[in-house]
């Protein structure tokens, strides 16, 4: 799975930059839709409608992380009392959708313009709309891998990926358009299915690691490392087991139990859980912590296998 460190801002001011990042997605998919088509239109190149229609689909599945980012950040209510964090693998998975689809597509239309070659129309026109393409998509990758580091968002990273695989494509439709104008026609063709593939590649990526986050993955070692720090710098704490972590949109969720001692008070027991409950929100800074006490005469229970 993708890093999951501790996201690096306030939940407020997380939530801001998600909704900037889902509002330039679409923006940038809307333009580049324009644009794309006009090129398509006036070039007959099946790699430039290969590029065309995967900007339609970023501007679906960019809607869909809209939309599923901002209710992601709705706060817990009666029917959702753990928020509403998990409609961002959804969306991942969603976009993974669109994404396979998309690849099929175009994989379908690159063969048969192999059987059925046709010459290409105006191709200057072609390259400059994806070097233009190139430009706005790499504006906005930047700025989603600057959303990625402050917020760890599964949907952006998505997103982000989404585009990444744009720019790849877009520089790889320059060099089969120049081909096919020197005297090789196939290659605008044969460029088109080996995007295509890297399309259906990444759409595997975004699933499987939207998959595991619905289906609860625990966090990566080097964070239960580092939950087990905080506790264990507690004068009081004798000893930490059963840590069991989770994440859920920008919410980690962290339960474990403290070893004390047996005839510490109740009343002091709950202090010294307040406080280790405080520490790790310190670091985990939108953290839903759970802490249970027990005696450092009870036996700790034998570790889960792996």
């Amino acid at each position: 799975m993708r890093d999951a460190r501790p996201p690096a801002v306030d939940p407020a001011r997380a939530a801001r930059l998600l909704r900037l990042a889902t509002y330039a997605s679409v923006a940038v998919a809307s333009i580049l839709i324009a644009g794309k088509l006009v090129a398509a239109l006036l070039t007959q190149s099946v790699s430039v409608l290969a590029s065309l229609v995967d900007s339609m689909m970023d501007v679906a599945a960019s809607v869909i992380n809209l939309l599923a980012v901002h209710y992601s950040l709705q706060p817990p209510d009666r029917d959702h009392r753990f928020g509403h964090g998990k409609a961002e693998p959804l969306a991942g998975l969603a976009q993974a959708a669109f994404i396979a689809g998309s690849a099929v597509f175009l994989i379908l239309h690159a063969v048969d313009r192999l059987l059925h070659p046709q010459p290409l129309g105006d191709a200057a026109v072609g390259i400059g709309v994806q070097i233009f393409a190139i430009v706005l998509t790499a504006g906005l990758v930047v700025f989603q891998r600057h959303v990625i580091r402050q917020t760890q968002s599964t949907a952006i990273s998505a997103d982000a990926l989404h585009y990444v695989t744009d720019l790849l494509s877009n520089a790889a439709i320059i060099v089969a358009i120049g081909l096919s104008v020197l005297g090789w026609p196939s290659m605008d063709s044969i460029f088109a299915i080996g995007i295509a593939l890297y399309i259906l590649y990444s759409a595997g990526r975004i699933a499987h690691e939207s998959i595991q986050l619905l289906m609860d993955h625990e966090l990566p070692p080097e964070v239960h490392v580092q939950i087990k720090q905080i506790v264990r710098a507690h004068p009081q704490v004798r000893g930490v087991h059963d840590v069991r972590t989770r994440r859920s949109g920008q919410t980690y969720f962290i339960q474990l139990h403290l070893m004390l001692d047996d005839g510490l008070p109740l009343v002091e027991a709950h202090r010294v859980g307040d406080e280790v409950e405080a520490a790790i929100k310190a670091v985990f800074l939108n953290a839903d912590v759970l802490i249970h006490q027990d005696p450092t005469s009870e036996p700790m229970p034998q570790p889960l296998p792996g």
